[in-house]
């Protein structure tokens, strides 16, 4: 039987079935545009800023700078939005009324005056620097460039955010937005235990702060340090009695030594030979304080998840970091990664609903 023959042997229900998956991948990207369509109407805001009640669709499209021919756009761009969970309609008292549409959770984390917005973090991936490259995966894998952002761009991504002040701007507003997700899930829950007990903590890469201050705030007593590149904390605002900046190279500076290092999504940036490197020189920095002490990872752990909408996140975001070099990485991955570096044992602590887990790491 020829290959061409293939497609006989399925049912119809199996041929809608796999049309059905296929149609359904192309086209999963109208979603995320749409909604970065709202967000720079304002919508998000035009709902919330309507007050307690629900916001009509006349109201609403006299609040929107709209061409009148495009009217019926929005009302159609809305029910996709209601129908994916963004928006949330009420239904009229009386058949003359009209739906009104309110927020939810969702699409009140898209505000700017919540403590958690991450409307930064949703659009970045969107921005057409960052989506343009995907284009072209298929060349990149054909060719010898290290990343993706090699075959288009000729640099890699940390290249292009010095190069472009906007994109850098964007990029490190979206990675505070995380950092402030994460502080807030963290340091109001059980995860918190984490943190006690200890005197001193480094935050490597932590940029500019966001997590460090929030664990400063919280931890009074407890000497916090972000260690970042140079030029990344030259002008960072917000040092305090607790709370100091430090320039360095994780690879080629000594880490500040401390009772706990911490790893905020940094060790999925690197390769195994660069996530070693990464933890050899924490283990030094906590050995070098004499007192013990451990890693802190927060980071993605594949396999240890409970729903499919968590494990395909996952294996996206393991994509995305392939072409950058990094990995997202299974259970056994982290632990020759961790024995590797001379680690004696380590604890995975899954952060419930997130991708990330709590991975303590000790010497």
């Amino acid at each position: 039987m020829s290959k061409s023959d293939d497609n006989e042997m399925m049912s119809s229900s199996e041929l809608l079935q796999a049309f059905s998956l296929l149609r359904s991948c192309s086209i999963s990207h109208i979603k995320s545009m749409s909604l970065k369509c709202a967000i720079e109407l304002g919508i998000p805001y035009i709902i919330h800023n309507h007050g307690q009640r629900a916001i009509t669709f006349s109201k609403l499209i006299e609040s929107l700078p709209v061409h009148p021919s495009k009217t019926h756009c929005i009302y159609r761009i809305m029910r996709l939005l209601v129908h994916s969970g963004f928006f949330a309609t009420q239904k009229p008292d009386q058949e003359e009324e009209e739906e009104a549409y309110t927020l939810t959770n969702a699409s009140r984390l898209l505000l700017t005056d919540t403590p958690v917005n991450m409307e930064s973090y949703f659009l970045l991936p969107l921005l057409p620097q960052m989506i343009g490259p995907w284009q072209s995966l298929s060349t990149w894998l054909q060719s010898n460039d290290h990343t993706l952002f090699k075959t288009v761009y000729g640099g890699t991504i940390w290249d292009q955010l010095a190069d472009d002040p906007e994109l850098n701007y964007r990029f490190n507003e979206a990675m505070a937005s995380d950092s402030r997700l994460i502080s807030k899930v963290i340091l109001d829950s059980e995860y918190i235990r984490v943190f006690e007990g200890l005197k001193c903590l480094v935050d490597v890469g932590g940029g500019s702060g966001t997590l460090a201050k929030a664990i400063a705030n919280t931890f009074p007593h407890m000497k916090c340090t972000v260690f970042d590149l140079p030029h990344v904390v030259a002008n960072v605002q917000g040092t305090t009695d607790n709370l100091s900046f430090i320039g360095g190279n994780m690879f080629s500076d000594p880490i500040p030594p401390a009772d706990a290092i911490l790893l905020k999504m940094i060790m999925h940036n690197w390769n195994d030979e660069d996530g070693s490197r990464i933890l050899k020189r924490c283990r030094e920095a906590i050995l070098s304080n004499g007192n013990g002490g451990k890693v802190i990872v927060i980071d993605t752990v594949i396999g240890n998840e409970k729903t499919q909408d968590l494990t395909e996140t996952k294996l996206c975001n393991d994509v995305i970091m392939m072409t950058l070099t990094g990995k997202e990485r299974s259970l056994m991955q982290w632990e020759k990664l961790i024995l590797t570096a001379q680690f004696s044992h380590y604890k995975i602590t899954p952060i419930f609903g997130s991708v990330n887990s709590i991975i303590e790491v000790y010497p």
